[in-house]
Order: structure tokens, then C-alpha cells, then sequence
């Protein structure tokens, strides 16, 4: 079930990845030779049109094969011949279809778990909100004579009291506002807590602007490891890939079906941050050369512009056999010591 889950995974992003690319070069007029998912011999193929579409037996990659794409081409449909800005938008449409995906899970996922509300649902017994008198059906309304919009404020004016007490201002089911001061206690976490949970909804707008909000925080926290890999503060040996991922999916698949989507979602959106770094061969590289070579003219050319997308494939097959190699040593050689 883990391999399954993995090729699922896998397979889906690759995807909507290579289809982002075909949808906007479909748009802008270029001519799609192939369609692939999956690398390797044709076991399932149709030509419609001029476009071949082919299942291939090894279900790990795929592509999107432009005519003009990696040679000159006097074909007037080729990518080659298209403008600046058309080559642009079908190079990032990979990373950006990836992104899109990695917000849908995100906030399908917010959709499902629902939202927390400022609302309270249950006041634990024994614990300082109950001493206080809060009640079930109260709604929180200011924290210190600070208005609180959503569940988060109140979270974190609560966690970040420190042993002081707190008032909490709030209205009972009638409407009523009252004010009442309560102390915080540690759990068994080292949380500051007073005892409450919140009541729990469900809206998509909400559920969109979450999962918006989470994914771009997820972003930024993936940005800070590829500028800590630059810096020195993270070490190049923490880096994972399939074997890797196989190993996450792994301990993943047994915590319930959400994991397993968020985990998705984690790996889309690292698929689009990681294809458009600017590096030769990635996605982020050819936009780079987009730009230089509109600029310049023709003082690059196809077959230079090639050679650098080689070299950095080259660069990047090293890189994933020693990424393969540190997943081997950390996730395979254990089991078998």
C-alpha cells in the first residue's frame, strides 16, 4: 500500500504539472508532439490530432514534448518561434499548476477539519475557565481589551500569557457582554491553557482563504531550508527524494487519510518551488533564459542555450543519486543492521 500511495502521489503531481504546460502551450498555439505520463516504453498510446497521448510503463515522470522545445524548429506553431512573454507563461504553467493543486488540498483539507470559530464548545472541568464561570455557547470577543477576529488570536494571547491573568471579554448566547478574569495553567506540553474549545464550521470561502494562508506559510517555511542549505545552516544530508518521500508516505499512510492529502499538498508545492529555481534545466532556469535571451537577441543560441540545460541535468542526476544514497543509509540500511 505504501508503493501505491507513493506512484498515486507521484503520478498525480506529475500530472497536473506536464498538463500545465500542455494546457497553456495549447493556448498559445504551439504544437504538442506527445503527451506522456510516465517514463519509458508506450504501453497505452492515441494519436488525436497532432498530438500523440502515451501511458508509459515506468510511472515515475512524464513530459510535454513541444515541437521546438529543445531544438530549432521552422515549424511556425513551434515554441521556439513563439514570443517571449507565450514561452514564459508555458514554462512556469508546471510550477504554477502545482501550486494550484497544493492550495485545493490545503483547503479542502481546512473544508473538512472546518474552521474554529471564536465560539466556545466545551469548558473543561477542573480548569481556570470553568473557575472563571465561561460557559459553553459563550463567544470570545477581546482578550485584554484587544478584539479577537478568530480562533488563532485567542490561541495565542492565551499560550503567550506566561502565568499572568488574563481577561477575557465575551457575549452568552442572549447577547450579553461580560468580562471575566482567569488565570492560565501549563499542560502537558508546557501550553498555556485555560480549558476551552472552540465550536467548529464550515464555509469554502473561509476554507479557501485558509488553505491560501497555509500554503503560502508552508511556502515560506521551505523557502528558509533552501536559503539555510545556502548559508550553512542546514546540512545538505537532510535533503530527501523518493526514497525518501516512499519512507514519509510510509509513516503517513498509517495516520489516516488527511496526512496522506496534506503530505500531497507538502509535495506539490515543493515540486513548484523546486522546478523554478533558477537553475539550467529546471523549469526556473529556461524562464531565466527567456528573459536574458529577450533581452539580448541572438547572442544566444538554441544549441548554447542546450548545452547548459545538459550540463545542469548532469548536475542534477549527481545531485539525486547522492540525495537516493542518504535516504538509503537513513531509511533502508537501518532495517536491515
Amino acid at each position: 500500500m505504501t508503493l501505491i500511495y507513493a506512484l498515486l502521489i507521484f503520478c498525480l503531481l506529475i500530472f497536473f504539472h506536464e498538463l500545465g504546460h500542455f494546457t497553456l502551450a495549447k493556448l498559445c498555439g504551439v504544437k504538442v508532439n506527445e503527451f506522456a505520463l510516465g517514463m519509458g516504453p508506450a504501453v497505452l498510446k492515441k494519436q488525436k490530432g497532432e498530438t500523440l497521448y502515451s501511458l508509459r510503463a515506468f510511472p515515475i515522470g512524464g513530459f510535454c514534448a513541444m515541437e521546438g522545445e529543445d531544438e530549432d524548429s521552422e515549424d511556425e506553431r513551434a515554441f521556439n518561434k513563439k514570443a517571449a512573454w507565450q514561452k514564459a507563461l508555458i514554462v512556469v504553467a508546471g510550477a504554477a499548476m502545482n501550486l494550484l493543486v497544493a492550495i485545493v488540498i490545503m483547503s479542502a483539507i481546512s473544508f473538512y477539519v472546518g474552521t474554529s470559530t471564536t465560539t466556545i464548545d466545551t469548558v473543561q472541568d477542573g480548569l481556570p475557565a470553568q473557575a472563571a464561570g465561561i460557559e459553553s455557547g459563550d463567544t470570545i470577543i477581546a482578550i485584554n481589551g484587544i478584539t479577537v477576529s478568530e480562533w488563532r488570536d485567542v490561541y495565542t494571547f492565551i499560550s503567550e500569557s506566561d502565568g499572568e491573568t488574563i481577561r477575557i471579554t465575551l457575549t452568552d448566547a442572549d447577547g450579553s457582554e461580560r468580562t471575566v478574569a482567569t488565570e492560565t495553567v501549563a499542560d502537558a506540553d508546557g501550553r498555556r491553557i485555560i480549558g476551552i474549545t472552540p465550536t467548529t464550521e464550515r464555509h469554502l470561502i473561509s476554507s479557501v482563504k485558509t488553505g491560501v494562508q497555509n500554503t503560502w506559510a508552508l511556502g515560506a517555511s521551505m523557502l528558509d531550508v533552501l536559503k539555510g542549505l545556502f548559508t550553512g545552516g542546514v546540512s545538505a544530508s537532510e535533503l530527501s527524494g523518493p526514497v525518501g518521500i516512499v519512507a514519509v508516505v510510509n509513516d503517513t499512510a498509517s495516520r489516516g487519510f488527511i496526512y496522506i492529502a496534506y503530505l500531497t499538498a507538502l509535495i506539490s508545492l515543493n515540486l513548484a518551488i523546486m522546478n523554478m529555481l533558477p537553475f539550467p534545466a529546471l523549469d526556473g532556469g529556461r524562464f531565466v533564459f527567456i528573459i536574458i535571451r529577450a533581452v539580448t537577441g541572438k547572442a544566444i543560441t538554441d544549441e548554447i542555450e542546450g548545452k547548459v540545460h545538459f550540463a545542469g541535468i548532469l548536475v542534477l542526476l549527481a545531485l539525486m543519486l547522492y540525495v537516493t544514497w542518504n535516504d538509503i543509509v537513513k531509511f533502508i540500511l537501518p532495517i536491515f543492521s
